[in-house]
């Protein structure tokens, strides 16, 4: 079993929700919607694979009112018709974020980026991905668990579940 670090070290996991606080506020101020924001956090948790994250933000996304349809497509983000200018611009900077390597996407998203965000919004829509990048490690390598809800459709709530 592995130790959960953000529970070993808290002043260190305290610090990073310190900047969690602040990054939210910077893309408040700079006008990013909360919506953009859970859909960055969601998004760069796909390419990762934080199933903790993924739970916690998809929760979130929907308290902001974000719709089962985006949700349901954001994996897919690119072939759909759904997202806005400057919603996929902040995707694909989320994207170019996480995946650093590849200086074309970051030039490609940054391209993109200028033509429909302010340079306030462009700096806050990398935050939020640096910033989620940062707890996606912490919660994969502490493998914090996903537990089903009350009332959560599965095994735990007594309905049936399709393609077990």
């Amino acid at each position: 079993m592995r130790i959960f670090i953000d529970k070993q070290s808290p002043k260190a996991f305290q610090a990073l929700g310190q900047t969690s606080e602040a990054v939210r506020t910077v893309a408040a101020e700079a006008g990013l919607d909360r919506t953009v924001v859970e859909l960055i956090n969601l998004r760069v948790s796909q390419i990762n694979g934080c199933a903790f994250c993924l739970d916690l933000h998809t929760r979130a996304a929907v308290r902001a009112g974000e719709s089962a349809q985006r949700l349901g497509v954001l994996a897919a983000w690119r072939d759909t018709e759904v997202f806005s200018a400057p919603e996929r611009a902040a995707l694909e900077l989320a994207e170019a974020t996480t995946d650093p390597t590849d200086a074309g996407a970051q030039e490609s998203a940054y391209d993109a980026a200028r033509r429909v965000l302010t340079d306030d919004q462009i700096s806050a829509a990398i935050w939020v991905a640096v910033t989620i990048n940062a707890f996606n490690r912490v919660s994969i390598m502490s493998k914090h668990p996903v537990r089903a809800n009350r009332g959560a459709r599965g095994e735990e709530s007594g309905l049936p579940v399709s393609g077990r």
